[in-house]
């Protein structure tokens, strides 16, 4: 019977053509991305390459399921869910405020700052969102922020995750592409901090501009001295601990894995001495761990078997060709195309099946044509952070729609984001034409 049905003779033209509209049929049912890329394999591992070589996907799943680095994926995820659970984000939040003076925009300011430092904690961007739309827009409407920059502020600082170490994202594209994490983490440190800083940028102009965006307020006294230090004290030691969790990874004291862990058991410990560790957080933040690391393997799965027979199929060659036609093979192009593939597919995709679909057709590209694979692999979470943002199915907006007043519409919040897209897509540019950008530490 799979003789008969065997459909290996159309092409591998028409069968790329067949695999993207059946994912895209299946997609539009709402059926998850992990279950459709593995069936989709599964069929084709049947009607094209033949029913005996479906023995080889186990061989697939077990060698990403089983790499040790993989181990801090839920690490930095449990990280998250204790701040998230905690009230160390509330007393950062408020640390920032007493050290951000008397400026225009010096909450929204500081709720960037609160971003960047949250990152450095966890790298999720759901859990930072969320949080920041808790904590800070409220704060900022209430002030008489305007809307816009107020909701744009939060949805764009909660997408830092991606770009600041230590970044899920860059995890996954570390394990699919094959290179140092630590490297990536390194190169990814600076393009990270400059997006943070255009942020901070073009609040204080617009704000200095049109001061009718933002009240001139000084936040330093709503606090008395007394409790300025009792803040203070609170978040030192969760800050030691993002230090130590990254400095240990620049300074090659820990392996990325072994950093991982020493940062869960600082954040318990933090908790613990505030007083607010218990069997309740941590059993909310265990699920909200198993939760979300479930997702990231059912699409690691699925998308990398799909990969996998994709290229039994002769499809990665296929692709390779394509892309490296582009443009006369003009490698500027190339990279330009790729950017473009992956800032569309990250429109529709979760950005684990876009790394896992992806990377492994697009990294052995990057290396032929001459370029760092590290280097593309910050271009790969700059881009994710466009994705983040951007409808129809930004991730960002939809979390911060979550948390948001009921008079804030999920339309508003993307119109919010367009000028942080813009100042993204500047950021990107700028890694493009100057690769040293990332590659400052080589």
């Amino acid at each position: 019977m799979f003789e008969i049905l065997n459909i290996s003779g159309m092409g591998i033209e028409a069968g790329s053509i067949l695999l993207l509209v059946m994912m895209i049929a299946l997609l539009l049912t709402g059926m998850p991305l992990a279950f459709v890329t593995g069936s989709i394999a599964i069929f084709f591992i049947i009607f094209w390459v033949g029913p005996n070589a479906i023995t080889l996907l186990p061989t697939r799943v077990y060698s990403f399921i089983t790499s040790y680095v993989f181990v801090s994926v839920p690490m930095f995820i449990l990280m998250a869910s204790i701040l998230d659970k905690s009230g160390i984000a509330k007393d950062l939040f408020n640390a920032m405020k007493i050290v951000s003076g008397k400026i225009r925009g010096g909450v929204a300011v500081q709720t960037l700052f609160l971003a960047v430092f949250l990152a450095a904690m966890s790298g999720i961007i759901g859990g930072e969102t969320i949080l920041l739309g808790l904590l800070a827009l409220p704060q900022m409407l209430r002030l008489g922020y305007d809307k816009k920059l107020a909701i744009g502020t939060v949805t764009a600082g909660g997408a830092l995750g991606t770009m600041i170490p230590p970044s899920i994202v860059l995890i996954i594209y570390g394990l699919t592409a094959n290179v140092s994490i630590s490297d990536l983490f390194t190169a990814s440190f600076v393009p990270g901090i400059m997006l943070a800083s255009f942020y901070i940028i073009y609040i204080l102009v617009r704000c200095y501009l049109d001061p009718s965006l933002a009240p001139n307020e000084n936040s330093d006294n709503e606090f008395t001295l007394l409790e300025k230090a009792k803040i203070l004290k609170s978040v030192i030691l969760p800050v030691l601990v993002a230090f130590s969790v990254l400095g240990s990874i620049y300074l090659g004291i820990a392996s990325v894995t072994e950093a991982s862990a020493v940062g869960v058991i600082g954040i318990a410990l933090s908790t613990y001495l505030r007083k607010e560790l218990s069997w309740k957080l941590l059993k909310e933040a265990s699920v909200q761990t198993l939760q979300t690391s479930g997702m990231i393997i059912w699409i690691g799965i699925g998308a990398s078997v799909l990969v996998g027979v994709y290229n039994l199929m002769g499809g990665v060659e296929f692709i390779n060709n394509l892309i490296l036609d582009f443009g006369g093979g003009t490698p500027i192009y190339i990279i330009l195309l790729m950017m473009v593939i992956l800032f569309f597919l990250g429109m529709f995709l979760d950005w684990v099946g876009v790394a896992l679909l992806t990377m492994p057709i697009f990294v052995p590209i990057i290396i032929q044509i001459g370029y760092d694979p590290i280097w593309f692999g910050v271009l790969f979470a700059m881009n994710m952070q466009v994705s983040f943002l951007s409808p129809p199915f930004g991730p960002a907006a939809f979390y911060l729609k979550s948390v948001t007043p009921p008079d804030i519409s999920l339309n508003e919040i993307f119109v919010a984001a367009f000028p942080f897209i813009a100042l993204q897509i500047l950021a990107l540019t700028l890694l493009i034409t100057f690769p040293q950008l990332a590659l400052w530490y080589q």
